[in-house]
Order: structure tokens, then sequence, then C-alpha cells
């Protein structure tokens, strides 16, 4: 019988057949992971246009505490969440129920532990800020945008672990509902209380965070209750407790893969104020990051999705099911980002319209759109190929390949370009461009010449050692 399942496995993975039942399988997960996705995304655009009416001052404090708190926290906590998806993924795959959800508790545990160094550093923004060249009044407003943000973070650290709980299962139409409600709940308080309550841009702030945590309460609701949970639910325990450490061992790096090129981006907005004018390249540059970063929600999408296929298949025994899901996956994104990257090359003219009237700015976004779109193909397949990574464990090795390809390629080419080569902000886009390009070759690379055998051994190895060493340690 095992001949012939192994047999049966093969046949699915290597036939034009078993590429539509895995893109059957894909799509069903790709498609509304990309919707939670926007949807999550769009609460942070609606704090900052709500604020924006409120002006200038408002507006620019907003967006700085924005971007300090999503490089600082927000950015960390979900990027050691990935670690999740390889530890539940793989166990939800091996059918080992109950420590999808020890492991859950583990992943909170150790997120919300991270919190409180995190907080500190919120709280100093309005002395650090100065100290970086910000105006003193700007850093002070920032400082207490940042400040009602605190409770969203400790929401957060509960909010991504709950959220890869049920990605990992597989179990997205939950998400897809709470993040739509939520959206709304949030844009509906937000605007009640900075204008009619009158509390300003801190309005914002605290709709944010409540909106996290009418979430975490909803999504907690679910799980306790809901019958497609049941089999994962597992009671709070010293397990969880010894799990921190291992879930550290693939948070950590997981969170560095993910901070590199968020941090090597910011860095890029803050080179742009260097040049002759500032505020024309900060601007253009940092209208290029909003719409290079909407976008990426839509192939985070699709990396979730081939996360957890992969996970599920290795943690299961399937080496081949799970190299047919990395195919699947690149397939989706790459016929995604020639769609989208084609339609906004053919409204590159008009693109800058959108964020400005300023005739300057939109002249100089349609100069910038073309290195756009080459950026949304390499996001696209390093989006997946990062995914692949979360499903296999391999965090760390794209922790130096990111590292790498912008600390040592990307940057460094960009101060060249931009400053040397006097190619302003298209050189310092052209140089983020190379280390993304690199980025993508060297994932491209692992992942094709990844053992999937082996990894499909080591998935279960770590699943089912890990409960070994437990009975012992409770004999």
């Amino acid at each position: 019988m095992e001949g012939e399942g192994k047999r049966e496995e093969r046949k699915w993975a290597i036939t034009w057949e078993g590429f539509v039942q895995e893109l059957k399988k894909a799509g069903y997960l790709a498609a509304p992971m990309v919707a939670v996705s926007v949807l999550q995304y769009l609460l942070q655009v609606v704090s900052v246009i709500i604020v924006g009416h409120l002006g200038a001052l408002a507006l620019s404090s907003a967006a700085i505490a924005t971007s300090i708190t999503n490089v600082t926290g927000f950015s960390l906590l979900s990027g050691m969440a990935g670690g999740l998806e390889t530890l539940a993924g793989q166990a939800y795959g091996a059918k080992q129920y109950q420590k999808l959800g020890t492991y859950t508790y583990s992943a909170i545990i150790s997120l919300i532990i991270m919190c409180p160094p995190i907080c500190v550093l919120w709280i100093f923004i309005g002395k650090l800020l100065p100290l970086l060249g910000q105006d003193t009044s700007i850093s002070q407003e920032a400082c207490k945008y940042s400040m009602w943000l605190i409770p969203a973070l400790f929401g957060g650290a509960v909010l991504k672990p709950l959220t890869r709980y049920l990605q990992t299962q597989s179990v997205i139409l939950p998400m897809l509902i709470t993040s739509s409600f939520i959206l709304c709940f949030h844009t509906i308080s937000c605007w009640t209380l900075v204008y009619k309550l009158q509390l300003g841009q801190k309005g914002a702030a605290i709709a944010y965070s409540l909106s996290t945590w009418l979430n975490v309460i909803l999504l907690g609701l679910y799980v306790k209750f809901s019958s497609a949970c049941e089999k994962t639910r597992a009671p709070l325990s010293r397990e969880a407790l010894y799990g921190i450490r291992e879930f550290f061992q693939l948070g950590v790096p997981s969170a560095i893969m993910v901070c590199l090129k968020w941090w090597s981006m910011e860095l890029l907005i803050l080179l742009s104020g260097l040049f002759k004018n500032p505020k024309l390249e900060t601007s253009v540059l940092s209208i290029c990051l909003t719409i290079s970063t909407l976008h990426f929600t839509i192939p985070y999408g699709f990396g979730a999705a081939a996360s957890t296929r992969v996970s599920n298949e290795l943690g299961a025994g399937n080496p081949q099911l799970a190299r047919m899901a990395v195919l699947v996956a690149l397939f989706l994104a790459g016929i995604e980002s020639v769609i989208v990257s084609s339609g906004l090359f053919l409204s590159r003219q008009v693109l800058g319209y959108a964020y400005s009237n300023d005739r300057q700015v939109v002249r100089y976004i349609s100069v910038m759109t073309p290195l756009i779109c080459l950026s949304f193909i390499m996001d696209s397949l390093q989006a997946v190929l990062s995914g692949v990574a979360r499903g296999s464990g391999w965090q760390k090795i794209g922790a130096y390949i990111n590292l790498g390809s912008f600390y040592l390629v990307g940057l460094p080419l960009a101060a060249v370009l931009g400053f040397v080569a006097h190619l302003r902000g298209k050189g310092l886009w052209i140089g983020i461009l190379a280390g993304s390009f690199v980025q993508s070759v060297l994932l491209s690379i692992v992942t094709a010449c990844t053992d999937w055998n082996k990894q499909a051994t080591k998935a279960r190895e770590r699943v089912f050692e890990r409960r070994s060493s437990m009975k012992d340690e409770d004999k």
C-alpha cells in the first residue's frame, strides 16, 4: 500500500492533471489571502488619509510615526510570526493537531516578550527624531501618535500568531470576513474620534488600537467556538513555554529576513532628502514606495499560500507535492506581476495625478514608472520564494541573502548611482532594484537546488522529535 501511495504522489506531482489540482488548492488559499492582506494594509492608509485633512503638521507627524512604528515594531512582529508558518504548518501536515495550538501559544508569548523594549523606543521617539534632523514640533506630535499605538502593538502580538494559526490550516474565510468588518469599523471609528470627538490625530491611533483588539477578539472567539478549529485547540501548558526557544530559532531569522528589505527602503527615503531638491525627491520616492508597498500586498498573499502548501506537504511527508506547490505559486505570481505591471506602465502618464497636481511630480513619476514595473516583477517572485523559505524552515538562509542583496549590493549601488552618477532618485531606485534582482536570483537558486526529500525528513523530525523529548522530560 505504501508503494502505491508513493506512485500516486509521483503521478500527481508530474502530470498536468496534478498541476491543475494544485492550482485549485493554491487559488483557494491565495485569493482570500490577497484580500486579507490588502484589507489589513488599508487600515493604516485610512488613518493617514483622515488625519491628512487636519493640516500639514498632523499629516507629517502621522506619516512619520506610521513609518517608524512599522519599521521598529509591526514589521518585527510580522516577521517573527513567520517562524510559526514553519512550525504550525508542518505540524498540521503531520497531523499533530494539538501541537499547532501549542506552537501558537509559544508564538504569542514570544511576541509579547518583544513588545516592552519596542514600547520604550516609541516613548522616546520625540527625543530621537530631532537627532536625525527632524523638526521638533513634528517629532513631538509623532511621539504622541506612536504612544497611542502601543495597545495596537500588544494586540498585534496576539493577532499575528492567530492569523498564522488559521492560515496554516487553510481556514481563510473567517479572516476575510473579520478583516472586511474591521476596515469598516476602523473607518467609522477613526472619523468619529478625529472629528466628532475632536481628538485630532491621536484619535486615529486610538481607532487603530481599538480595531486591532477587536480583530483579536473576533478571531479568538472563532478559534474557541468553531468546529473548524476543534482538532487544533490546545490548553495552555508548560509545553508552550518550552517551545519559546524553538520559536525564536526560526522567528528571529524570519524577522531579519523581512526587516532587512523594509529598512533598506526606508533608508532610500532618508537618502533622497540629501539631494538639491529634497522636497521633490522625497515626495516622488515616497509615492513610488507607497505604490510598491500597496502592490506587495498581492504577491504576499501568494507567498502565504505557498508557505502553507509547502509546510503542510513537507509535514505530511510529500516532498514532490511540496515542489509542485512552489511551481504553481511561481506561476500565479508571474501572471499577476505581468498583468499589474503592464497596466501600470500603460497609465504612467496619468499615474502621478492620483497623488499630486504638481506637474513636476507627475512627470518625475512617469519616468520612474518603468522601474516600478520591474520592481513589481521582482517583488512577486521574492514574495513567493520567501513564503517557500518560511514553509520549509530555511529562514536563516533567506536572512543572509537579504543582507547581502540589499546592504552589500543594493544600497551601495544606489548611493553611487544617485550621488556620484547624479541620477538622483532614479539612481537610488535602480540600486534597490538591483538588490531585489540579486535577492530573487539567489532565492531562486536555493529553491531550485533544494532537496525536497531531505526537507520532508527534516520536517517530520522537527515535529516528532520534539514530541519524544517532551515525553522524556515529563517522565
